[in-house]
């Protein structure tokens, strides 16, 4: 059995050098080389994201990139480039003019993935963004946008931008954990999954959130804290303090004060400046071209 054994692999090795020996590849590599062709918009999208950032900005849909759990629809390419200008314009920009470019260079995430449709879980709440790892970030509700509501800044806030912001915050306290001591303000009143039964902010407001979402856990207190102050008109803003109490907004305004300190220390980034940026910038949504990539 030993030498048949020894038999058959010494005419597996011969077999193998004699195939080896006459192995002549021709014709072309299998792997492509050359460069994909690039619409306008892709090519744009090398300019403003992939050349100055690093950031891959996937608006075709791949199944690899999205979560299997929801039923998901691509997004229309021609309000992707319009939502990739506004992108741009109001948060990439907005933190270079602040603190400079390097801060966006080695801290946005390395992925940008639009989704056409929502993302609605079983208990019927909808997701309009998630950060992954921090290197990758994910839109959703593309194709809702219409001329009028990608003009509109408060709408707009409400569906992308504070969920660019609070995702963004997630990514940083990933980099950089946050004091821990924050958590212990609301100890006692997070709610964890329930928090979708609290049902609006003026509900939440006054026991020290700025939104019911904050209330689910320490962490999503944090990032949502952060956006809503960063992204919200000082009318705004204190319209909610007015709901939250003299209570409610003590405890917010505490909240602020820790991610005032965090956001400087840690990245050197003054939230005051950066909210008085967004908010401008705001203000010149109307006046963006997005017919044209220039």
């Amino acid at each position: 059995m030993n030498k048949l054994y020894i038999f058959l692999m010494t005419a597996v090795v011969a077999l193998s050098f004699a195939a080896c020996s006459k192995d002549n590849p021709s014709g072309d590599t299998i792997f492509p080389t050359d460069s994909p062709q690039r619409d306008n918009f892709e090519q744009w999208l090398l300019k403003n994201y992939t050349y100055p950032y690093n950031v891959d900005f996937q608006y075709r849909m791949q199944d690899i990139e999205t979560d299997k759990k929801y039923t998901l629809v691509p997004a229309d390419s021609a309000k992707c480039a319009k939502l990739a200008i506004i992108i741009k314009h109001l948060w990439f920009d907005a933190y270079n003019e602040v603190i400079g470019p390097d801060f966006i260079k080695n801290n946005v995430p390395r992925i940008l993935t639009l989704v056409g449709s929502p993302a609605y879980n079983s208990e019927g709440t909808m997701v309009l963004g998630t950060a992954e790892g921090g290197y990758k970030v994910t839109l959703y509700m593309v194709n809702w946008l219409t001329d009028e509501n990608l003009s509109d800044y408060n709408m707009m806030t409400d569906y992308y931008f504070n969920t660019m912001h609070h995702e963004f915050q997630h990514i940083l306290n990933q980099k950089k954990p946050y004091d821990t001591s924050f958590d212990l303000i609301s100890e006692g009143d997070y709610v964890s999954g329930d928090w979708y039964l609290q049902s609006t902010e003026k509900v939440a407001q006054p026991k020290g959130f700025i939104r019911n979402y904050a209330m689910s856990e320490p962490r999503e207190d944090y990032a949502e804290t952060y956006c809503q102050y960063i992204t919200n008109p000082d009318d705004v803003w204190e319209a909610k303090m007015i709901n939250a109490g003299a209570e409610g907004r003590a405890i917010i305004m505490q909240k602020v004060e820790y991610i005032r300190t965090y956001m400087m220390d840690s990245w050197g980034v003054d939230i005051d400046k950066l909210h008085k940026a967004v908010i401008r910038r705001g203000q010149e949504m109307s006046s963006l071209d997005l017919e044209h990539l220039n």
